[in-house]
């Protein structure tokens, strides 16, 4: 299947925390064992979910860390822009078809793990997916790999063959000779600065794969992101990648690698304040980011740039859209925190709600979900986009 790549803005046609400590990641992978995938003789759940109705996915840890899957709407108290709400259900959707989206760095900086991502992507794949997939709402996932460009290697597919073979063919876009003058991408009204030559642009790949590829789709949907967590290049910030999850309804979860310094990074901590920043709607200084394209940091007197904190920023896209942030610390990590994020897909729970005020104007709302007993750890998203704003027109 010939690959079809995304040149940021190009193809748009369709808009629509910390890490987990070594000693417990070996232990709950040893431990783990990942649900199978609901057999064909079951009808595929449908989750009716009314025009006003807000959906949350929800995990649950203990205190050690380990999931707890054994609560109800009575274990938790919920509110809206801190005003209290009725928590409507609150289950496990275990046959609910899962849409899934694998987004890779594969720029200098994290080359020396490479092989370690095709292979735990790889076995997280086909403990999602069904050998034998259903044949209506069959669980589906997408690669996307991102450097200095950002490119849909597979797009939504039930077949693991298909994508086993894009992982295994997965590698650093190559420079060509047309790249060494403009923007790295093209097809954007707003214009910008050219840079030249390297690039990691992760803000775009989340955005992308939220606003294009799951936007519009139904049921269980999360972003799989690897990555050092330094931005270069990206046209969106963090704040517009968190917002296209959060109106997608996406659990994003980060698997930070250190890897190995760039020269000419960016610096500065992109995406600042919640929803936009100084200068301009959505960021600082320039259109879409924090003083310099891509969220860096801005340069002042030709002074130094100040480091980027990449686990920091990964540890901020999930948690703000209720996933978990790992990190691994070697490449033979990655094996086993993929096997936890395939454990905490399998033990999510989703919960509904009507809010009590209804909002048309496509506003932002902040909520709040707490465990009765105290002693547990919920993660939800930070809140919802309401309908009936512009953007939920396209």
């Amino acid at each position: 299947m010939m690959r079809n790549q995304i040149l940021l803005r190009v193809a748009v046609s369709v808009l629509a925390l910390g890490s987990a400590p070594a000693a417990l990641l070996a232990q709950q992978a040893n431990n783990s064992k990942p649900a199978q995938p609901a057999p064909d003789d079951k009808p595929v759940a449908t989750l009716k979910v009314q025009a006003r109705e807000v959906l949350l996915p929800v995990t649950v840890r203990d205190k050690k860390g380990a999931f707890v899957g054994t609560l109800d709407k009575g274990d938790f108290t919920l509110t809206e822009d801190g005003r209290p709400q009725t928590i409507k259900s609150f289950s496990h959707e275990t046959n609910l078809p899962y849409k899934l989206g694998l987004l890779v760095d594969t720029s200098r900086s994290v080359s020396g793990a490479l092989e370690n991502e095709r292979k735990a992507g790889g076995d997280f794949v086909d403990t999602m997916l069904p050998a034998e997939p259903r044949a209506k709402d069959p669980d589906q996932a997408f690669l996307i790999h991102f450097d200095r460009q950002v490119e849909l290697l597979e797009d939504f597919t039930p077949s693991r063959d298909k994508l086993h073979h894009e992982l295994d063919d997965m590698s650093a876009t190559r420079q060509t000779r047309d790249d060494s003058q403009g923007p790295e991408t093209t097809g954007d009204d707003r214009e910008r600065p050219s840079r030249a030559r390297g690039g990691t642009q992760l803000y775009d790949a989340i955005f992308l794969a939220s606003d294009d590829l799951m936007r519009h789709q139904d049921g269980r949907k999360a972003l799989v992101v690897f990555s050092d967590g330094v931005d270069r290049g990206s046209k969106d910030t963090m704040n517009d990648a968190i917002d296209a999850a959060d109106r997608s309804n996406v659990v994003v979860y980060t698997i930070y690698f250190k890897g190995e310094e760039e020269r000419n990074s960016n610096g500065g901590f992109p995406g600042g304040g919640r929803r936009g920043g100084m200068g301009y709607p959505g960021g600082g200084g320039y259109p879409g980011g924090g003083g310099y394209p891509g969220g860096g940091g801005q340069r002042r007197g030709g002074g130094e740039k100040p480091a980027v904190d990449g686990k920091k920023i990964m540890a901020q896209i999930a948690e703000r859209t209720g996933g978990h942030a790992y990190e691994a610390k070697k490449r033979d990590d990655l094996e086993a925190i993929y096997k936890l994020i395939a454990e905490e897909l399998r033990s999510q729970y989703l919960l509904t709600y009507t809010p009590d005020i209804v909002d048309n104007q496509g506003g932002f709302h902040k909520v709040v979900l707490k465990a009765t007993k105290g002693d547990l750890q919920v993660a939800t998203r930070e809140g919802y986009y309401a309908p009936g704003g512009g953007d939920d027109s396209k």
